[in-house]
């Protein structure tokens, strides 16, 4: 592996959602990432093609039955070689295993043990199950998508699994990683999908502070309530976005319109004049095609963009000629981000469902026959 995370490793405890996105974030940046998958089972995202799973790649994978006292000794000894550990399952489940931070930090004092859970492994809630819209729901964040008068819209499971979890997980493995290195004491991570997914609200708590933000959803500058800050349908049935916030961006933007002169667009941060604004931008951005309005607001400091598809975004030229999307194994998909200007990242592979138990436990000092025992009992396979 190469990348500036060369040198780590991490052990994975398979799970789904935000744990493997950390994984793979970490694996993507040249850590080792060795994945603890149940026996038979690969789900690092959702779906039955391992092979096609974007969160499973690069990693080497190993199948192990962690409710086996063999199978558990075979991860305590995995981790007396680690630098982490990611874990997703609820509060409790680790210690039940004998995999718990107090056994494996006994183990290995330097360990950073990374806990992945939706409500964190405190609070009243601690113990029930959830997914990524509960956690944006509880975090205040869900309330402010969508448009007035209608319901909160699940935005994808962006906020809560990938940015309020998998992201704020392998942020703080690195950061407690550097703490080890500095000072030889491992330690545990709570990370908790609804306080991440509050965290990414940090910067609404601050309008919100200064009187420039209302609980009204649809009704601010940042969530659709701002004519300048939202999304268009064009002539074609396409859609175009625009952002224009500072006066000299709008103002290009009106110029480019038509609108320069228009007395109705003067009051730029008028909150009471957007909603009548927005109906006017409805009927311009209606008389021409999504290609049209590309080719008269695009590379221009409008703050514009077209609203592409997964497949559109993958061949347009920006993102081509920056290698945002690449193909892996007849697979399409993101490259790692972000880029470094000294320590090149390896292209993914697809290693989802590519099992080399064998080759890791040789690795870790196990002789043949250990290796045939573990097999016949069925901890390892």
């Amino acid at each position: 592996m190469t990348g500036p995370l060369q040198g780590v490793r991490i052990i994975e405890i398979a799970g789904i959602g935000p744990g493997p996105f950390a994984a793979m974030m970490l694996a993507d940046h040249g850590a080792e990432v060795i994945r603890v998958d149940r026996p038979g089972g690969v789900q690092a995202g959702v779906g039955s093609d391992a092979s096609k799973d974007v969160l499973a790649r690069s990693r080497r994978n190993i199948a192990v039955d962690l409710k086996s006292p063999e199978g558990a000794a075979v991860v305590r000894d995995l981790v007396a070689t680690a630098d982490g550990l990611i874990e997703g399952f609820r509060p409790g489940v680790m210690e039940r295993l004998g995999l718990g931070p107090d056994a494996l930090l006994a183990r290995n004092p330097k360990l950073v043990y990374g806990r992945m859970t939706g409500w964190g492994q405190t609070g009243p809630y601690a113990a029930s199950a959830g997914h990524d819209i509960n956690y944006i729901a509880l975090s205040g964040a869900l309330h402010a998508i969508g448009r007035t008068g209608e319901r909160p819209p699940p935005p994808l499971n962006l906020i809560g699994d990938f940015g309020g979890g998998g992201m704020m997980l392998a942020f703080g493995i690195v950061s407690a990683i550097l703490h080890a290195r500095r000072t030889g004491e491992g330690q545990v991570i709570d990370c908790g999908m609804t306080d991440g997914a509050a965290l990414l609200t940090g910067i609404i708590w601050g309008l919100r502070a200064q009187g420039r933000w209302n609980d009204e959803r649809g009704a601010n500058l940042l969530d659709g309530g701002a004519h300048f800050y939202d999304t268009y349908e064009t002539a074609d049935g396409g859609f175009v976005s625009i952002g224009p916030i500072e006066p000299q961006f709008y103002a290009l933007l009106r110029e480019k319109l038509g609108l320069a002169d228009d007395p109705a667009f003067d009051r730029h941060m008028d909150p009471t004049r957007w909603s009548a604004l927005q109906e006017r931008l409805t009927a311009v951005f209606r008389t021409k095609t999504r290609a049209e309005w590309c080719e008269l607001l695009e590379h221009t400091d409008t703050c514009f963009a077209p609203v592409l598809s997964f497949d559109e975004a993958a061949a347009h030229p920006h993102n081509v000629a920056r290698g945002t999307f690449i193909e892996v194994d007849g697979v399409k998909q993101p490259a790692p981000a972000p880029r470094y200007s000294r320590t090149e990242t390896d292209t993914p592979a697809m290693t989802g469902g590519t099992f080399v138990s064998d080759t890791v436990l040789t690795e870790l000092g196990y002789d043949a026959a250990r290796i045939a025992a573990l097999q016949a009992q069925g901890a390892i396979t």
